[in-house]
């Protein structure tokens, strides 16, 4: 693969720019906007950028792709967070990591709806982007399991590691096969933990959204996120907790603070 450029914004597309840099020469990196994050809500730069700018590769935040001069023949797409329009998929070739083994999962959070629905196995597919979401032509594709207690971020990061070797592989393109499934972005209502739920059900919730969004319930009469679990047969137990206001730390040192 020649000189290429970059759209990434979130944490797995920084993984894989920076898998890329060790390979390729990157011309620039298109990403979002800086926003306000956090309880504070100071303007932070997405990860993509913290990690371009430490590489020296150039930073483009236009506040729409269009708007920027990219110049590469070739560009890879990874957790950007927008649509490419026509007008710039006909100017370049596009090609897009996608966390899932497509026609599955397609849509914002292939990760972590495969985590929540219970799924033993995802993987990796590079296609070559189409207007309609995750549609295009598959170039390559690897699968691999998911372990039982892999969160959201372990799952990420194998990805990541397969991304940079699939894309080079990526020589011919065949259409999708299959019926689409669609992971759909993760809202308030997603978070919630409902204790009547089974263990197992619960278990897969949290890991889901660990370690980047954190599911939300009631435990001992106060708000929590929960981090971390395991499953003891068909009893939840809970390991990391984050009180409101808080920091994360262990359950057990948290009961310890709320009966002292």
């Amino acid at each position: 693969m020649p000189r290429i450029g970059v759209a990434a914004t979130a944490d797995f597309g920084a993984d894989v720019l920076e898998r890329l840099a060790d390979r390729h020469e990157i011309a620039f990196l298109l990403t979002r906007r800086d926003r306000p994050a956090g309880r504070g809500r100071k303007t932070t730069p997405p990860p993509a950028k913290v990690v371009a700018e430490r590489l020296g590769i150039p930073v483009l935040q236009p506040d729409r792709p269009a708007e920027a001069e990219l110049d590469a023949e070739s560009i890879v797409l990874v957790a950007y967070g927008a649509l490419i329009p026509r007008e710039l998929l006909e100017r370049h070739e596009w090609l897009n990591v996608h966390p899932s083994l497509l026609p599955h999962w397609r849509g914002a959070a292939p990760v972590e709806r495969a985590i929540m629905a219970g799924d033993h196995e995802t993987g990796v597919t590079v296609i070559r982007l189409a207007e309609e979401l995750d549609a295009g032509p598959i170039g390559a594709q690897e699968a691999f399991a998911i372990r039982p207690d892999d969160d959201a971020g372990a799952v990420y990061a194998r990805a990541a590691e397969l991304a940079p070797d699939l894309l080079e592989a990526a020589t011919s393109f065949t259409p999708q096969d299959g019926e689409a499934t669609y992971a759909e972005k993760i809202g308030p209502a997603d978070r919630e933990l409902n204790w009547s739920r089974p263990a197992k059900e619960l278990h897969d919730r949290i890991r889901a959204l660990s370690p980047h969004i954190g599911a939300r319930g009631e435990v001992e009469g106060r708000r929590l996120i929960v981090w971390r679990s395991r499953l003891d047969g068909d009893r939840l137990e809970l390991l990391e907790v984050q009180p409101e206001g808080g920091k994360p730390m262990s359950y057990d040192a948290w009961l310890r603070g709320l009966r002292s």
